[in-house]
C-alpha cells in the first residue's frame, strides 16, 4: 500500500469492500466506484475531527509532518520522500521547506479530489 493509500485510509476509513461481478463476465471484478471530489473545507473537517480525538496538538493544517504523525504514520525524511516521489515531486528530495509546502499542499489537494478513492495515477 503506498504512503498516500494510507492517508486516505485514516482519513475516509477502509476502502469498502468490492463485490464481485460474476454475472457478466464470469469472473469476479471489483466495481469502479466514480470519484467524486468533495471540498477541501469537507478534508479539513474530517481531519479536524480525528484531530480532536487526540490529546497532542498538531499543526497538521501547515506541516505534512504533523499531518502525518495526527494520522500515525511514520513521518521521516524517507517516508516524505516516498510521498514525494508516488505523488511525482521533481524538486530535490531534500526535506527542505520548498518540498515539505509541495507535499502538503499535493496530499491536501489529492485528499479533496479523490473523494476518497485512490486515483488511478497512483495505484
Amino acid at each position: 500500500m503506498s504512503i498516500f493509500e494510507r492517508i486516505l485510509s485514516r482519513v475516509f476509513g477502509p476502502a469498502p469492500e468490492a463485490a464481485p461481478d460474476t454475472v457478466t463476465t464470469g469472473v469476479a471484478t471489483a466495481p469502479r466506484p466514480e470519484v467524486l471530489p468533495i471540498s477541501r473545507a469537507e478534508v479539513e473537517a474530517m481531519i479536524e475531527k480525528l484531530a480532536s480525538a487526540k490529546s497532542q496538538k498538531f499543526n497538521w493544517r501547515e506541516s505534512i509532518v504533523d499531518l502525518m504523525k495526527l494520522l500515525g504514520l511514520d513521518s521521516s525524511l524517507a517516508a516524505r520522500k516516498e510521498l514525494a516521489r508516488e505523488l511525482g515531486y521533481a524538486g530535490l528530495l531534500d526535506g527542505s521547506a520548498k518540498m515539505n509546502l509541495w507535499l502538503h499542499a499535493q496530499v491536501m489537494q489529492k485528499l479533496a479530489e479523490s473523494g476518497g478513492q485512490v486515483p488511478e495515477s497512483l495505484k
